[in-house]
């Protein structure tokens, strides 16, 4: 296990802040674009591409830039992430075409996809077994931490004006001395890792992780269109309810160590997933605004447990020479699933309505967890 200092430790916590929730800087703002683009068709589709877009590029790319990361080093590629995702995220501050802006945000992915690869890896190195588990435990209270800085902030400055929250992605630019001065590079060296088995067959690693966030992005995704075009919200009353959901992402991730000291990754995945159904179906039964803030850090809750045991799953199955390939994989997976759930949802929202559709991917979720969780136990058998 790879020694390191406080200060690096806390830079690769401020790192993981820019990865995973960083997308939904600009949710609040999506509901807006309509009356921007008059002219444009399928703007509302398209606005929220604006969110699936860099997911899209993680996916089709993440092996591609963990081999780029390999060789140009962990360190070299963190500085050129953070100046990345300063320059593509700010960029819609001042483009003016709904294809400029699409362009932008798929930059964006590259950049957020170098980030999380970097980190992921970087945790691997540096930590083993149930330290590894705090700490992962610790760095999605972070992303979570994140989530609410860029969804409250984002919130707040689209009342303002719909391009002000570009600008927030800025703070790649205030973290890059943090990354410069600190961050510590890791070669292949050897190490005592956990004993594991090294042809384990993590795809199904990645295939949960698919379905991971085909699942969970339904909140970022759909939420603020419920929120603002049927209850009639402002965007820093939405930025607040999402943001709520997001400590209470944070606060599941620190409840995964727990958890995990009692059952094995399977059984605190169906127990994340459960929680989430119960979340959707919550949400689709509200009828005063003001019980989103209930609802949402149900599902916030069940998501944080769960994108916490994934990763720590992948990283307890691969060999240290293979975390940054494996990494990338990974993270291909997890976006693979945030840029397929609006496409997949969008038809089901469009025939049940937006408030329905969370009473039916709750209800349907509920039973293929139940229906998992009966196949685990006659296994175990």
């Amino acid at each position: 296990m790879h020694k390191i200092g406080r200060y690096t430790r806390l830079t690769l916590l401020l790192l993981s802040m820019t990865t995973m929730m960083s997308n939904v800087a600009i949710v609040t703002m999506l509901p807006h674009l309509k009356n921007h683009f008059t002219d444009v068709a399928d703007i509302e589709f398209l606005s929220r591409m604006m969110i699936t877009l860099p997911s899209l590029a993680i996916a089709l790319l993440a092996p591609f830039i963990g081999h780029l990361v390999y060789k140009a080093g962990k360190y070299i590629s963190a500085v050129a992430g953070l100046v990345l995702f300063s320059a593509a995220g700010s960029a819609g501050l001042y483009l003016q075409t709904i294809e400029e802006l699409l362009i932008s945000r798929f930059l964006l992915g590259i950049a957020i996809g170098i980030l999380m690869i970097v980190t992921t890896s970087l945790i691997g190195d540096y930590f083993k077994g149930e330290a590894r588990h705090k700490y992962m435990g610790i760095q999605s209270l972070f992303i979570s931490m994140g989530g609410v800085f860029f969804v409250i902030g984002g919130g707040y400055l689209s009342d303002i004006d719909w391009r002000y929250p570009f600008g927030i992605y800025l703070i790649g630019i205030v973290l890059l001395p943090f990354a410069i001065r600190f961050l510590e590079e890791t070669g292949a060296h050897k190490e005592e890792d956990e004993e594991v088995d090294l042809n384990a067959n993590i795809f199904k690693i990645y295939l949960l992780a698919f379905a991971l966030m085909l699942v969970f992005y339904i909140l970022p995704t759909q939420m603020p269109f419920l929120i603002v075009n049927h209850f009639g919200a402002s965007g820093t009353l939405t930025g607040a309810i999402i943001a709520i959901a997001f400590v209470s992402n944070g606060l599941g991730a620190l409840t995964f160590a727990r958890l995990k000291k009692h059952f094995s990754f399977a059984a605190v995945y169906i127990t994340g997933m459960a929680i989430i159904s119960v979340g959707f179906v919550l949400i689709g039964l509200v009828r005063d605004v003001r019980l989103f803030f209930f609802t949402s850090s149900i599902m916030g809750f069940g998501g944080g447990i769960l994108m916490t045991n994934i990763s720590a799953w992948m990283l307890s199955l691969v060999h240290h020479t293979k975390r940054v390939k494996s990494s990338g994989y990974l993270t291909s997976s997890l976006f693979l699933g945030q840029f397929f759930s609006p496409i997949v949802s969008h038809p089901v929202v469009s025939y049940f309505g937006v408030q329905h559709f969370f009473v039916v991917m709750g209800v349907s979720l509920g039973s293929i967890v139940l229906f998992a969780g009966i196949y685990k136990k006659l296994k175990e058998r």
